[in-house]
């Protein structure tokens, strides 16, 4: 059962939709907020509630009314679903209808040979789970989280049909698929009668592999796209312009995706003239990244992360300038060495 603090009623704002872009997700009838909020970090059980709240609130009054969970997010495993679930619980439950929530299953989440892969006994069962820590009756979008080699692609796709047929979720998506196996996977839904509505993949200025044949996967299937580090884990901030400060994820010992070794002098020499050319725009770093990220036509939305209020308003300001000129375009491929 999920508990909650007593507070202040919590009101939403009531401009929170004015300055927020919802482009259609593929050829559905779903619209997502160009940008929506990733639970990845600084939502688990080793974090502050009271921040996770005032994040989601903030969030929401800006528009973004989409937030992006995963079974095994926290740390611990689960536990950034348990603060959701009590901060939906408190204060966002009347404003379910207008809340698009997604979770996935598919790395380690539990022993055994059951709390992994693509199995159907592991995605319908991590699902449920999931609910339970949420609260929720439902997901509007439930992905496989990864391809996974050792279960037949069928078997994870008929779990994910199955999954929006028992009304666990609205939509089933996935994530970190390559292309041949992302078209495989259109193909087995569309036979089942429940179309793949999203693809979800890493993409930054500094991690490119999106456009290595699934951005042409995503426009000739009309497929929506929503993609993860748009900032590489905080890199692309004005964080790391002279180095590691303490504090910051690269510093975090438990952080497994950005490390001291994956900070060389060249990125942040290039980091450096980024920054420049972002100021020359009127932006900050994170601001010129975001809006780089959705002048991709195949992107959706971008997931943003934040461990502040602050952050997310910054994050929001991309918004204000979301257009390059060539010229801008030519400068930013010159620095990234293309």
């Amino acid at each position: 059962m999920i508990t909650h603090e007593p507070n202040p009623q919590y009101i939403a704002n009531p401009k929170r939709y004015e300055n927020m872009s919802y482009p259609k997700c593929g050829k559905s009838g779903l619209r997502l907020p160009a940008l929506s909020l990733g639970l990845w970090q600084n939502f688990g059980s080793v974090d502050s509630l009271a921040n996770a709240k005032a994040m989601l609130h903030k969030a929401f009054d800006l528009g973004i009314n989409h937030f992006d969970l995963a079974n095994n997010y926290g740390p611990s495993y689960g536990s950034a679903e348990s603060t959701f679930g009590q901060v939906m619980a408190s204060s966002l439950l009347p404003y379910r209808d207008e809340l698009l929530i997604s979770s996935k299953a598919g790395y380690d989440m539990w022993p055994g040979p059951y709390g992994d892969g693509g199995s159907r006994k592991y995605l319908v069962s991590s699902c449920d789970q999931s609910l339970k820590r949420t609260g929720l009756e439902y997901f509007d979008i439930f992905y496989s989280h990864r391809y996974d080699p050792d279960t037949p692609l069928e078997e994870t796709m008929q779990a994910l049909d199955y999954i929006v047929r028992s009304g666990r979720a609205l939509y089933a998506g996935i994530s970190n698929y390559s292309p041949v196996h992302t078209k495989q996977a259109l193909r087995i839904l569309k036979e089942l009668g429940t179309p793949l509505l999203i693809h979800q993949n890493r993409y930054s200025m500094f991690e490119r592999e999106l456009e290595e044949g699934l951005t042409d996967v995503f426009t000739d299937e009309g497929l929506g796209a929503i993609v993860f580090s748009p900032l590489a884990q905080g890199f692309l901030t004005n964080k790391y312009l002279t180095g590691i400060p303490q504090g910051s994820r690269a510093a975090r010992t438990e952080q497994i995706y950005l490390n001291e070794d994956q900070i060389s002098q060249d990125k942040i020499a290039k980091v450096q003239k980024l920054n420049q050319l972002a100021e020359l725009r009127g932006q900050s770093l994170a601001q010129m990244a975001l809006a780089w990220v959705l002048n991709n036509s195949a992107v959706t939305s971008a997931i943003i992360g934040a461990s502040k209020v602050e952050q997310i308003e910054d994050c929001v300001k991309a918004l204000d300038n979301p257009d390059f000129s060539d010229t801008e375009l030519a400068s930013i491929r010159s620095i990234l060495g293309e």
